[in-house]
């Protein structure tokens, strides 16, 4: 064999050595190339969320009244005690009745005489009535006949107005109580002289049961709100309040939303709403700053997204990533309306059925291809109460 034929034969074997040195070193690589890395995912489902506002409030009496005079006189017993249950109508305060009684029997008395009168002037006129038309009395006599009798009519009416006005102030010197409920401190005792025109109370009663809770809200939140309701956005909801007291405790027993102001404070901006609480054991006082949750809409389709789940750009926009029908991830940009318990109200960017991504997100990007595996959070899971308790969405959980 020529040298000649020797290079012509190499050049051949040498390219087949290279090409399969090359194709064992690309399927050596494709043995060593990683899995797909693999995420937790949840899947999303619209629900049914009632949407509560926590604000701030002061408990008022359901009723206050004062305890005043309505005649003047000495006070003869004073018949509660302080601090105690009164019912309306209880007797209080005895006045000393004896100027009134007189007053009263004296009326009664000029009643009495009147009528006596009136007796005589009827006859008079009825004999003038039959004398006048025989001419045995002169007209004019008997016009003066009857005048007199229609007077004595007007006396009796006016002393029966009398001995009314006389009993009035008779029973006034019973000074009862006018609402049921309980009755404070009396700013006067036995011997004291009262009179009807005086500006101190003798004492005032407050009925605690029902109690009213005044809750402020921002005039701008009650119209975003109201705006949400007439567009259909959200579902009117049955107005319940809780509350919570000064010391974190909750109020057991759940109250109602009676009314809302009609009108805004110029110096705070904010609406005022009353609700009404049950307060049978008077554990709530007037004046008591407590928080409440005013439950306000009901939205039907809501999507829930774990907080985990969610996280913010470098523009501190929200955002999440999900996985995909061909398990790609995507990112997706998020409105968010509140926290509702431990998970997002997502408004925008998530839809029913989406997989998101809630563990493994800081390993993954946009486009990546990954292995999906759902996880069950539900045990972590808090009660979805519609509460927005502020906060942001943090980094993406990197588990």
């Amino acid at each position: 064999m020529t040298p000649e034929m020797l290079k012509r034969l190499s050049f051949p074997a040498l390219a087949g050595a290279a090409l399969l040195a090359l194709t064992a070193c690309e399927k050596k690589q494709e043995q060593a190339a990683p899995p797909p890395q693999q995420v937790g995912y949840v899947v999303l489902h619209t629900q049914t969320v009632p949407l509560r506002a926590e604000l701030a409030g002061r408990t008022s009496a359901y009723r206050v009244s004062d305890v005043r005079p309505q005649v003047a006189g000495i006070i003869q017993k004073r018949l509660f005690e302080e601090g105690a249950m009164v019912q309306a109508g209880q007797l209080l305060y005895q006045i000393d009745p004896a100027p009134y009684e007189a007053a009263y029997e004296q009326a009664q008395g000029t009643l009495a005489n009147a009528e006596a009168n009136l007796i005589s002037l009827k006859s008079k006129a009825e004999r003038y009535g039959e004398l006048v038309k025989v001419e045995g009395v002169s007209k004019q006599d008997y016009d003066d006949a009857r005048a007199a009798y229609q007077q004595g009519e007007a006396t009796i009416i006016a002393d029966k107005a009398a001995v009314k006005a006389a009993k009035v102030n008779l029973d006034y010197t019973r000074i009862t109580a006018p609402i049921s409920g309980r009755i404070g401190r009396s700013s006067i005792t036995e011997g004291a002289l009262v009179t009807a025109d005086q500006t101190t109370a003798l004492a005032t009663i407050t009925q605690l049961d029902p109690i009213y809770v005044d809750i402020t809200q921002s005039s701008i939140e009650m119209t975003s709100l109201k705006r949400r309701l007439v567009s259909g956005g959200l579902g009117k909801a049955d107005a319940q309040v809780t509350l919570k007291l000064e010391d974190g405790t909750a109020y057991a027993t759940p109250g109602t939303l009676k009314f809302a102001e009609v009108s805004v404070d110029q110096e705070s901006g904010a609406v005022t709403l009353r609700a009404m609480f049950p307060n049978p054991q008077e554990m709530l006082l007037p004046g008591m700053y407590v928080r409440t949750m005013v439950e306000q809409g009901v939205m039907s389709d809501a999507i829930l997204a774990p907080q985990q789940g969610v996280s913010r750009n470098p523009k501190s926009e929200p955002i999440a990533l999900v996985v995909t029908a061909d398990n790609k991830v995507e990112q997706r940009p998020l409105t968010v309306d509140r926290t509702v318990g431990d998970k997002w109200l997502v408004t925008n960017g998530l839809k029913d059925g989406d997989r998101l991504i809630v563990e493994g997100s800081l390993k993954v990007k946009a486009g990546q291809t990954v292995t999906p595996v759902e996880v069950n959070l539900s045990a972590k899971a808090a009660p979805a109460s519609g509460v927005p308790t502020g906060g942001a969405p943090t980094s993406g959980n990197g588990k």
